[in-house]
């Protein structure tokens, strides 16, 4: 097996992982990261031959859009305060005590080396959080504290992970310098990502067609990464700044195609490149063996004592952080999500895994120091990294679910509906205010005026049945009836126009390209 037979091979792992995952109530990542594993060890399988410094580039781009497009701006500055005791003072924190531990248990290891290792183990990673507490019915604000948390948190985590290579490498180091390159980066990326943002705003306007639209947002999160990297800015915080900005001024209400597709297509590229992305960390079992050959209870010892020092600082922070957000929260006038009680605090804490971003700083770490000195303890570090991102993300990404279910931790589905219900009333009136403001400027005979009018309220019926309860309840049940039955039937009629013309497909003489454009029609008039 060849290198590019393994991607394919990951690449397959990563579509049939989410059924299996589905039916065995398990993450999908966590089920690629024990499919690497098994790869690993594989005598037919080759070693990954990926440049280290190629992994966040290709991986963090697209996975970080895919994971801003589920959320929105107003929800980073509602919960800017938990996001920022967890994705920047926690970071610190973590870094520090990871550092303090390594450097005492690993003999002669230097501080600016056990500072790295820090640094690259610290932040939870966002992926890992996002896919495994989505499919757990979470309620959304820990959802939103979680992706907040690992969408910024490797901002911070990036920026004293290459502050404390460049000391070990040079000898060098000084805090006013690392704090400078701190902001700096974090300007120059934020600069970059709202620049790219407009320009990007704008460029879709100009391309029009959906296909090219959709095109253009797979290579933004690219271009904005490298742009940023290029200036010695941050490419995360760049990324990140960029897709916020495309999410909320770059929705054109009426591209319904456009929106559509790039749902389908940002799923499909968020699914493979996870799936590759954790089947990659699967994969370096095959290089840990090689380094722990002869010394496994020393280096176990190591990566066990660093997992203890992760998972428990997580905890301790997270008690004191959530009381005090709890406290200003209570003393202030505004909308903040944060956890409500202990087991939310608790599943918090345990849905701390490491991941992608980790298993790549690692293998970034540098091979020789500036004087052609070997990395100090470079073996040893990556394989503590990788004890650490296997155990959190196995051990915890596996029960996790079933801690959730332990602690009763649900989203309030009541809550939901009723927002839902309210959007859908929402909805309806618009479209019912739309019609009278028609009606003062067009003359409507009054059969096509009811018509439209009961369209409207029908609008709302499509998007949330129970909202016929609060008008005529009686007469709009059974019109509820109605439509269901007019759509089935519709349905059934418009499935039967599909089968025509995709069977006019293979017929002599006709134009492929014609006959799909005709069945794209039919596909969108089925969404109506």
């Amino acid at each position: 097996m060849d290198q590019l037979a393994l991607l394919f091979v990951l690449l397959l792992g990563a579509l049939v992982s989410v059924p299996v995952g589905d039916r065995f109530g398990l993450p999908a990542p966590v089920l690629m990261t024990l499919f690497g594993g098994v790869l690993a060890v594989a005598d037919f399988v080759p070693d990954v031959d990926i440049p280290p410094e190629l992994i966040l580039p290709a991986l963090l781009p697209p996975l970080l859009y895919a994971a801003v497009r589920r959320t929105s701006w107003r929800q980073f500055t509602a919960n800017k305060r938990p996001i920022f005791l967890l994705a920047v003072a926690l970071v610190f924190v973590t870094t520090l005590c990871v550092a303090a531990v390594a450097h005492a248990i690993v003999p002669g290891l230097p501080v600016a080396a056990a500072v790295a290792l820090g640094a690259l183990l610290a932040p939870p990673d966002p992926v890992a959080a996002t896919a495994v507490a989505g499919q757990l019915g979470l309620p959304r604000r820990l959802v939103s504290i979680l992706e907040g948390e690992g969408l910024f948190n490797d901002v911070t985590a990036i920026v004293l992970y290459h502050v404390a290579i460049a000391a070990a490498v040079s000898g060098e180091f000084s805090a006013w310098k690392a704090g400078l390159d701190l902001v700096l980066s974090a300007v120059v990326a934020v600069v970059v990502g709202l620049v790219l943002g407009w320009g990007a705003n704008k460029l879709m306007d100009l391309l029009g067609d959906a296909t090219l639209q959709i095109g253009l947002t797979l290579l933004v999160p690219y271009a904005s990464y490298v742009l940023a990297e290029e200036l010695h800015g941050s490419g995360v915080l760049a990324v990140l700044t960029t897709a916020l900005f495309i999410a909320e001024y770059a929705v054109d209400a009426d591209a319904v195609m456009t929106r559509l597709a790039g749902y389908a297509f940002w799923d499909i590229i968020d699914t493979l490149v996870t799936g590759v992305a954790f089947g990659l960390i699967g994969l370096e079992l095959h290089n840990a063996i090689r380094t722990a050959a002869g010394r496994w209870g020393e280096l176990l010892g190591w990566a066990a004592a660093v997992v203890g020092v992760v998972v428990v600082v997580r905890l301790l922070w997270l008690m004191p952080a959530t009381w005090l957000t709890k406290r200003l929260h209570a003393r202030r006038d505004y909308d903040e999500d944060i956890p409500v009680s202990w087991r939310e605090t608790v599943v918090m804490w345990w849905s701390g895994m490491r991941g992608v971003a980790s298993v790549a700083l690692a293998l970034a770490i540098p091979l020789k120091t500036d004087d052609g000195s070997p990395f100090p303890d470079r073996d040893e570090l990556v394989f503590i990294a990788f004890g650490v991102i296997v155990a959190t993300l196995v051990l915890q990404g596996l029960t996790l679910p079933w801690l959730v279910k332990r602690l009763g931790v649900q989203a309030d589905s009541e809550r939901e509906k009723e927002f839902e219900k309210d959007l859908a009333v929402r909805a309806a009136k618009a479209a019912k205010r739309r019609l009278r403001e028609i009606e003062q400027v067009e003359e409507l005979p009054e059969e096509l005026s009811e018509q439209m009018l009961r369209r409207a309220f029908d609008i709302g019926i499509r998007i949330s049945p129970d909202i016929g309860e609060e008008e005529r309840r009686e007469a709009q049940h059974q019109r509820a009836k109605r439509l269901k039955r007019v759509r089935r039937i519709q349905g059934e009629m418009l499935s039967a126009a599909r089968h025509e013309v995709l069977a006019a497909r293979s017929e002599p003489g006709a134009d492929p390209e014609i006959v799909d454009r005709v069945l794209r029609h039919l596909d969108a008039r089925s969404l109506l």
